[in-house]
């Protein structure tokens, strides 16, 4: 009787045990389903269910913008922006409006004077980029410094950048700049957050550079920009279109973690280069001009964008490369790679590299001097004399003992002679040497001065770039 007691008090412990299991496994999976719905709306901006979108069209009248392509830029800038807005215009319970539809001047003031008139949301500011040296490639997006609006803005710009992506352009990343005042630098942006509208400024690409040109040449191109806006604009709010068959409610899954309270740190502009910049050899081929260098770069602030590289010390530059491994949205990038570059026949290289900032700022590594001039891929020449002269020296000269001589029409040669003109050249060589080797210190000297002073002017003028009136 007593053991049946014990066996029933153990069953019903068990049976308890395995109550406790089932209520923490339910409450488990009640966090998880309450954590999936959160993840699944993760949008900070908070709208009604009216949404009051405005489209500005960068620039207009006599204020033309970049004029570095083909084609102005307040004119790429408006027929993007109807592109976009007549995508947006088929999404439920949307209103649409544009600061401008016509070629027209219009103040920063005015544009967020419109947007705040008709209760905007959020403005979308378009534009096209162009750098100073024509060297900048890819897309872009500038917002707000001030919280709540940094964060609405990083939210939106990475499903931007996203559909920039999906078109193969390179990312240049989600900024914020400010003025000596320590506000927005940018007046669109400036403006607008003053009366609590949210505003972006969209930089699609350069038009001023090779590999970004290709983007927008054409009327197409600038439709297809702004459709691409339409599509990041409908995903960050999650829209949808019953006329279309599109739900976008999904997509802001998508959106990165933020915090409407503070800034998010990544968007904050970086004010100094990057922090390491540093190249070794690993092997050098003189049979075919092959070199492979490692560089090693990081930057603590932001990541690293670009990076260059000069074979005669610092004069001619390559053309700015993309950071190997970059993903400028998750910040992140390779700090060490091999650089494979090539080295032309007859020249004696000095390689030095670059590693640019998010912010466009460099830091210049040590360099990698050559000692050896490259030779390959010649023809090997066989000293001959010509035809003609050969047989007159073959038919004229008489060799006795030890001693050769030519004739006087060629010219006469003893060994004493011989003896004398190989000391003089020897001495001419020497103090040709010696001179060589002033004049190049002194070259060298002149041309590190020269070097620092223009890096130095270099920074100065990053500093104090300007935006093309934006």
């Amino acid at each position: 009787m007593v053991y049946r007691l014990q066996e029933m008090h153990h069953t019903i412990n068990r049976i308890k045990a395995v109550r406790v299991v089932i209520c923490m496994t339910l409450l488990v999976l009640l966090w998880l389903c309450t954590a999936s719905v959160a993840q699944a709306a993760p949008r900070i901006q908070d709208v009604g269910d009216k949404l009051v979108i405005v489209i500005d069209p960068g620039h207009g009248g006599a204020n033309e913008g970049t004029i570095a392509g083909e084609y102005p830029e307040k004119i790429m800038t408006l027929i993007s922006a109807q592109a976009m807005y007549d995508e947006l215009i088929q999404f439920d319970n949307v209103e649409v409006y544009m600061t401008r539809n016509d070629d027209r001047d219009m103040s920063l003031e005015e544009r967020a004077v419109f947007a705040e008139s008709v209760d905007a949301d959020f403005m979308f500011s378009i534009h096209y980029n162009a750098s100073e040296h024509h060297t900048l490639f890819g897309s872009e997006v500038w917002i707000s410094n001030q919280p709540p609006y940094n964060a609405y803005g990083y939210q939106f710009g990475h499903m931007q950048m996203l559909e920039m992506e999906e078109r193969g352009l390179f990312l240049r990343g989600i900024k914020t700049r400010l003025n000596d005042n320590g506000l927005d630098y940018y007046g669109i942006i400036r403006e607008s957050v003053e009366r609590n509208v949210p505003a972006v400024i969209i930089e699609h690409c350069h038009v001023d550079e090779e590999r970004d040109i290709p983007f927008c040449d054409t009327q197409e191109d600038w439709i297809a920009f702004g459709q691409a806006d339409a599509r990041a604009v409908a995903k960050y709010f999650g829209l949808s279109s019953s006329s279309l068959g599109i739900d976008y409610s999904q997509e802001q899954e998508q959106l990165p973690s933020a915090d409407e309270h503070s800034r998010v740190q990544s968007t904050l502009r970086d004010e100094t280069s990057p922090d390491v910049c540093m190249i070794e050899m690993v092997n050098a081929d003189y049979d075919t001009g092959e070199i492979e260098i490692q560089i090693t770069a990081a930057d603590y602030d932001s990541p690293l964008l670009y990076y260059t590289y000069s074979m005669d010390g610092g004069t001619i530059y390559s053309p700015l490369k993309p950071w190997p491994q970059l993903d400028v949205l998750e910040e992140t990038y390779a700090d060490t790679f091999s650089l494979f570059v090539q080295a032309e026949s007859g020249t004696t290289p000095e390689i030095i590299v670059r590693a640019y900032n998010l912010a466009d700022l460099y830091t210049e590594s040590n360099a990698i001097p050559f000692l050896q001039t490259f030779h390959y891929g010649e023809p090997e020449i066989e000293e001959t004399l010509p035809e003609e002269n050969s047989t007159i020296v073959e038919r004229d000269r008489h060799t006795i003992g030890t001693t050769t001589f030519v004739p006087a029409g060629i010219g006469e040669i003893t060994e004493k002679e011989d003896a004398v003109s190989i000391l003089d050249f020897l001495k001419i060589c020497l103090v040709f040497v010696v001179l060589l080797f002033g004049i190049v210190l002194i070259s060298q000297t002149i041309s590190y001065r020269r070097r620092l002073k223009r890096r130095r002017q270099r920074m100065k003028e990053a500093l104090k770039k300007q935006n093309h009136n934006k």
